[in-house]
């Protein structure tokens, strides 16, 4: 096993620990419904990104709603 052959310094240490940290989420409005959503995600309550439907979310909802029913 290896093994430093020189101590490093508080300095060094701390400067490399600077960066390990916690980052809060960002959160951005949807540009179609403008409810807070992250960034880079398709909006889970309109199903729109970037502007353009990509999930149909009246179909999801209707589907839900016949399982319902089923139960």
């Amino acid at each position: 096993m290896s093994v430093p052959k020189q101590r490093h310094t508080k300095g060094r240490r701390n400067r490399r620990r600077a960066n390990i940290k916690i980052v809060s989420k960002k959160f951005v409005s949807c540009s179609h419904c403008s409810k807070e959503i992250m960034k880079h995600k398709i909006c889970p309550y309109c199903g729109y990104y970037k502007g353009k439907e990509v999930i149909d979310t009246t179909k999801r909802s209707a589907k839900k709603k016949s399982k319902k029913e089923k139960k």
